[in-house]
This record gives C-alpha cells, structure tokens and sequence, in this order.
C-alpha cells in the first residue's frame, strides 16, 4: 500500500473520530433530550387549564324535559303557563349567589326574555315548579325576579307565533357575589351587575312550537 493510500486513509479516520467526538458532546444526535432536569432547574408544574375549571362540572336540569326536548304545554301559554322545575349542581366552590334567564333568541323581534330571577343564595340549588314570587316561604327561597318583555315581573311561558318550534334558553349563572338589584330588574340591568362576578354557567335547551 502506497504512503499516499495511508495517509488518505488516516485521515479519514482521525475526521470520523473527530465528527464522533463533536456528535457526543452536541448530545448524541437524533437522541431524544433527556426529560430529567439538570442541576440548578426546576420542573415545570404548570398544567394546560381546562375551560373554566370546576365550571365544566356545572349542570343545569328539569324533571319535566331534558335538554334539546320539547317544553310540555303545561308550562305554556297554551297550558297553565307555570315555571318548570329546575335543578343546577356542581358549581364552583367560591359560587356565592345564582342568577337565573330563560329567554327565546328566536322570537320574530329579537331575543325575548321569559323570565328572570337573581339574588337566589349558594344554598338554593333548585327552584320548585310554579314559582310566582320569590322569595317563596314554603321552600326557604331567597331571590326576587325581574320584568320580562312582555311586561310583568314573573315567568311568561313560551307563546310563539305559528311557524317552526322556538328555543328556550334556560341559563343559570354562579356569581361569586350577590346581585344588589331591585325587584323588576331588566335583562339589561341584571348581565350589567353581573359583570365580573360570574363563575360558571350552565344551560339547559327547551323547544316549543305551535
């Protein structure tokens, strides 16, 4: 073998162990990165938050139809137009006071609202059927309701026009505050003192159509 041939060929070799060298010390490549931290580091405890926390636990139900099912003509103007019952659970722990909608975004208008009650206590976790004024005595209410679009301070059931089934939001909300408002609040005037204050929402769907 020619002298040429063998200094080639060293060369070679003393380039691959270099290239070798370089790899190791740069951490070995397509080797994944080590996940223990080194000495000085901390580890990272954060996690990715999910949607509101405990709000995603929060629930809002009826006895009388479940969600996304038709209202029963009883609470209706084409019945004896009483309030459904509901029943709301899982709210956050800090929740201090409940707030509660219901409202029609499909009325020919514009959103039409139902029916409004707020200043309901955190211990009230449902509401009776046929509510007419709160507080309501038999039940250890708190709370006091507002004026709807259709001018009185009470539950105005669903009374659409003729035509496809409308939907009724049914929407209670947690606050981490008591809403300071009179009885006969608007709709307006509740979402404003709510502002900053709410928790955690949970919706319930009803339809009606005549």
């Amino acid at each position: 073998m020619s002298v040429r041939r063998i200094c080639v060929k060293a060369s070679m070799l003393l380039a691959l162990s270099a290239w070798l060298a370089l790899l190791a010390a740069c951490g070995g490549g397509d080797k994944a990165p080590s996940e223990t931290p080194s000495a000085g580091q901390t580890p990272s405890t954060r996690e990715t938050p999910s949607p509101g926390g405990d709000a995603a636990a929060f629930s809002l139900t009826s006895e009388a139809f479940k969600n996304g099912e038709t209202i029963p003509t009883r609470y209706t103007c084409d019945g004896e137009n009483v309030s459904p019952p509901l029943a709301w659970d899982g709210a956050p722990a800090e929740t201090n006071a409940y707030a509660l909608i219901m409202d029609d975004p499909d009325a020919p208008g514009g959103t039409f609202t139902h029916w409004l009650v707020y200043a309901l206590e955190s211990t009230a976790l449902s509401l009776p059927e046929g509510i007419e004024t709160v507080p309501v005595p038999a039940y250890g209410l708190a709370g006091t309701q507002g004026s709807n679009d259709g001018g009185g301070i009470d539950y105005g059931g669903p009374c659409p026009p003729p035509g496809d089934p409308h939907r009724y939001n049914f929407t209670v909300y947690a606050l981490g505050e008591t809403v300071a408002l009179e009885p006969g609040a608007t709709k307006d005037e509740l979402l404003a003192a709510m502002e900053g204050h709410v928790l955690a929402e949970a919706q319930l769907v009803g339809r009606y159509g005549r």
